[in-house]
């Protein structure tokens, strides 16, 4: 297995994976399919916050980040996903692709990461607590598909002590 970057070659591959879970499972709330270019414009926004874990030259799973709200209090919080073809789970895989997102959060000055899980996917939040996530949350029913009324858990990690050295804007003009 192989962790690199995401290249907007690999949007189709994602897709794939993507679309799959939002089609078949609980995992996510969304309904809606992800196109092979709006995969391709994320890639290429994220940049360094988008990695893929391929097995000869095949994705077989995904990590990204994002902001996790807007506003410039947040800047240092990213909202994660991390998902896995079903032959790839259980293999270290998702475990690798953790590795390397955070790495490239610590090196962009994130402070936390954020995952938000569905209450129908109790093996991510398992996942999540064996790398070091604490479970901040439960939003009861906050999510609705196929009929049915999901919970999300809330699951963040600090990833940085260092506070960042940022002038106060404060402290001119004194």
């Amino acid at each position: 297995m192989k962790i690199r970057r995401a290249m907007v070659a690999d949007a189709a591959s994602i897709a794939e994976i993507t679309n799959t879970i939002i089609r078949d499972t609980l995992v996510t709330f969304t309904t809606d399919e992800r196109s092979v270019e709006s995969i391709a414009k994320d890639i290429v926004s994220r940049g360094d916050g988008y990695w893929v874990a391929g097995k000869g030259k095949q994705v077989v799973g995904f990590a990204t980040y994002g902001p996790y709200r807007s506003g410039p209090g947040y800047t240092q919080c990213r909202e994660l996903t991390i998902q896995l073809a079903p032959d790839a789970r259980g293999q270290g895989v998702g475990r690798a692709l953790m590795a390397a997102l955070e790495t490239a959060a610590r090196v962009e000055g994130v402070h936390v990461l954020v995952a938000g899980i569905s209450s129908a996917n109790p093996g991510a939040v398992a996942f999540h607590a064996a790398l070091g996530f604490k479970q901040v949350g439960h939003m009861p029913e906050v999510g609705f598909k196929w009929g049915k009324r999901l919970d999300l858990v809330l699951m963040q990690k600090i990833i940085s002590s260092d506070p960042p050295v940022v002038p106060d804007s404060r402290e001119f003009g004194r």
